[in-house]
């Protein structure tokens, strides 16, 4: 396997030749700053004279450009009077360029034996392969390794590709974080990448994935725990990844205190599998939030699996690589670096506020096209010192408010990004009221002339799906929308029931006061009013054949909406709604996506603490139990069921006998055909879950004791066929950038890192 080395910058490149020449000749070269101030990128001194190793990355030149450059360096190569001088390039060479390079350099080379081409380091990386894998950006750009990263990453729901994979290896600057993540990842089986807004969390975890991917892992990119549920199995390796696994649940603790006991079971999962790991990502405050509501984050055991992420962890070097890799990627003009160089670099550098979400900001193409190369570090400085204001500019001057309006739609969507067509009717129920509102002007193309002009800048289009293009968007309009009459008017342009939820957690948040909560439930009535009627599912039609996908909020969901909403009302057409609801669920309650909640909520509509005086509470009871039965009478996973029946067992006082002989009949039916149940099943650890799940369920309806051993027989004859297939995975064999002995990186070696940019 040969490299080119092209996706490697100049400091890269000098990075895996001190590296590469240092273990061929068994020295450890000191590191140096690049650039014509010293010729010098590696030196390995003992005794007298110094062995100095130089690096061209000369990949994308030409011979005669490099030969150019060694001559001008000849007299600064003499005043180092090297004992012996080294010279490695990209650029590839015949055995005539060597000649011709030896004569240039001069009596400091004592031979072309010296003179290393692209050919002689890639015997080399032949000879020492564990090189490449300490080396991510090496490794991840080969086109082998990216065509494995591509097929296996086939099935995620972010479906990767190659020249996104490559944009991101480029970037990313390698750093301990990488080690210190993979090395808990591995004792754990489950890494939390926690830290500040930008700081680099998803880049370290998308890092990770790419390098398991390419060590034949497959990754599954899940929405939610319960996509993790159903697809983990021990026969195969799988990297699951959970990007800001948090996210609104935090801010919601009805529906924390819920996902808290299905993160407990998922991650008991993955670390009893032998080929499962799982990375999530969130937020440091969002976390700290978390762990005051939830008892299992809370747990002092989940510590062991944190790795905490801030701007602490990035050295001066590695803050300038950052800055360095994004300038490259970016092509930024001469003119511009220049300008950085010439001003006082260390300032960025070393800013209280640095953060690598700003760099990328900075760096940006379109952003750099906009400022004047002489006033390029003032606008740098400018966003360090006022971090909040990167997008404000952007977002209130460069953009209608027809525009705006679109970016507003998607804000209240899913995070994971939304579909054309439900963004389409968010933005066309909201978009009429705030042009009305405000005296702006709208017409039929309004939507998608504002999805074009913001593509790119503002959003990124996959497919059919929307998102923002950049996080921080997200974060500058959490800031934005904080106004209670703004907020007052999008709330009446709300159609969806998760977008309508969404609008009434973020106010809810926003503002304690009473008086604008029963303002912001009144203008949510029109969107209720749909509750009834807008189905909870949606046929998607794929490459595979049409697929169900869950729409909007379930049924339990949007009662338990409406009723928030009746009691910051006390508006009864909240509550008659409801009831209209529990009467007749919208395609009827569903074990997945109801479950448990269902039978918690008619427990609580019969205790009268929970809802006060709410109209036909009992009545709403009732009939939600009765649908209840019909969703036991259904079929459903075992992990549906043993859920539901947790919540039997702890409501059971709220309950009615008819709903016991449903769940009895239900248990009764999952234990006496288990054996076409575990056929389905590809985990031992999962059927391991599953004898617990029939001892545990068997004894609440008293089943024979020879029925459960029959079943529990089925089970384990499954596990040993199961075993004989199952292999156990090895760990990864990658490492990733440990930190450089004796690194000195002052204001002279950073200056001197940009330099070779102004001469590409």
């Amino acid at each position: 396997m040969a490299y080119d080395f092209g996706n490697l910058s100049p400091a890269d490149f000098e990075d895996l030749v001190r590296d590469l020449v240092g273990r061929e000749f068994g020295v450890r070269f000191e590191a140096f700053a690049a650039g014509p101030d010293g010729g010098v990128d590696g030196r390995h001194a003992r005794g007298g004279a110094a062995t100095i190793l130089q690096a061209k990355h000369y990949g994308r030149s030409s011979y005669a450009s490099l030969k150019s450059q060694m001559k001008r360096e000849r007299s600064a190569i003499e005043g180092l009077a090297p004992g012996r001088y080294i010279l490695a390039t990209s650029c590839p060479l015949t055995p005539k360029n060597k000649s011709e390079l030896t004569e240039a350099i001069g009596p400091s080379l004592s031979g072309e034996d010296d003179i290393l081409g692209p050919g002689d380091l890639n015997a080399l990386l032949r000879k020492y392969p564990d090189i490449v894998k300490s080396h991510i950006k090496l490794w991840l750009s080969d086109a082998a390794v990216l065509d494995r990263v591509v097929r296996s990453a086939a099935h995620a729901y972010n479906r990767i590709t190659k020249e996104e994979i490559e944009s991101k290896v480029r970037i990313y600057a390698s750093n301990p974080s990488f080690d210190g993540a993979r090395d808990t990842l591995e004792a754990n089986h489950v890494v939390i990448i926690s830290g500040p807004p930008g700081v680099g969390k998803t880049t370290l975890a998308e890092m990770l994935c790419y390098a398991y991917l390419a060590e034949g892992w497959e990754l599954i990119a899940i929405r939610s725990l319960e996509d993790g549920l159903a697809a983990i199995e021990d026969k195969g390796k799988q990297i699951f990844l959970f990007d800001d696994f948090l996210g609104k649940v935090a801010l919601d603790r009805h529906a924390l205190a819920h996902k808290d006991s299905e993160l407990a079971r998922f991650i008991k999962r993955v670390r009893k599998s032998p080929n499962a790991r799982f990375i999530l990502t969130t937020r440091a405050y969002i976390l700290a939030e978390a762990r005051q509501v939830s008892e299992y984050l809370a747990d002092r055991r989940l510590d062991v699996s944190r790795y905490v992420l801030d701007v602490g962890a990035y050295t001066r070097r590695i803050k300038a690589r950052i800055i360095y890799n994004h300038l490259l990627a970016a092509e930024t003009p001469a003119g511009h670096i220049a300008a950085l160089v010439a001003s006082d670099i260390a300032k960025i550098v070393d800013h209280k506020n640095y953060n690598p979400r700003i760099v990328e900001w900075m760096t940006d193409t379109s952003r750099i096209e906009e400022i004047a190369a002489e006033d390029y570090p003032a606008s740098f400085l400018h966003a360090l010192d006022h971090p909040g204001q990167l997008w404000d500019i952007a977002f209130r001057s460069h953009i209608s408010k027809t525009r705006q309006h679109l970016l507003i739609a998607l804000f209240f969507g899913s995070q994971y990004g939304v579909s054309i067509d439900e963004l389409r009717e968010s933005y066309d129920g909201m978009h009429p009221i705030l042009c009305a509102k405000y005296g702006e002007s709208h017409g039929p193309k309004d939507f998608e002339e504002s999805l074009r002009v913001l593509e790119g800048d503002f959003v990124t289009i996959r497919g059919t799906q929307v998102g923002f293009v950049n996080p921080s968007l997200r974060d500058y309009l959490t800031g934005y929308l904080e106004d209670e009459t703004l907020l007052l008017e999008i709330a009446r342009g709300a159609r969806q029931t998760d977008w309508a939820q969404a609008v009434w957690r973020f106010g809810a948040r926003l503002s304690r006061s009473e008086t604008f909560q029963r303002k912001l439930g009144v203008a949510l009535i029109d969107a209720a009013e749909r509750f009834a009627t807008e189905p909870t599912w949606t046929v998607v039609r794929g490459h595979y054949g049409p697929t169900r996908h869950a729409r909007g909020l379930s049924n339990t969901d949007r009662i338990r909406l409406l009723i928030d909403l009746w009691l910051a009302t006390e508006n009864t057409r909240f509550s008659d709604i409801a009831l209209v609801l529990a009467r007749s669920p919208v395609d009827g309650l569903d074990s997945w996506r109801d479950g448990a909640e269902a039978i918690e909520l008619i427990a609580k509509l019969r205790d009268g603490d929970y809802f006060g005086d709410l109209p036909g509470a009992i009545e709403m009871a009732d009939y939600l139990e009765t649908a209840a039965i019909s969703m036991l009478e259904s079929p459903m996973t075992p992990d549906e069921l043993e859920k539901i029946s947790d919540a039997v067992d702890e409501w059971r006082h709220l309950l009615t006998d008819r709903l016991f002989r449903a769940h009895d009949d239900a248990i009764r039916d999952e234990i006496e055909n288990v054996g076409s149940v575990v056929e389905e099943m590809d985990s031992e650890s999962t059927l391991n879950e599953h004898i617990d799940t029939i001892r545990k369920l068997s004894k609440r309806v008293n089943m024979a004791s020879q029925v459960v051993s029959t079943a529990l027989k089925k089970v384990e004859e499954r596990i040993v066929k199961l075993g004989e297939e199952t292999d156990v995975s090895s760990s990864p064999s990658f490492g990733g950038s440990k930190p450089q002995e004796g690194d000195v990186f002052d204001n002279k070696a950073l200056r001197s890192l940009f330099l070779p940019l102004l001469h590409r």
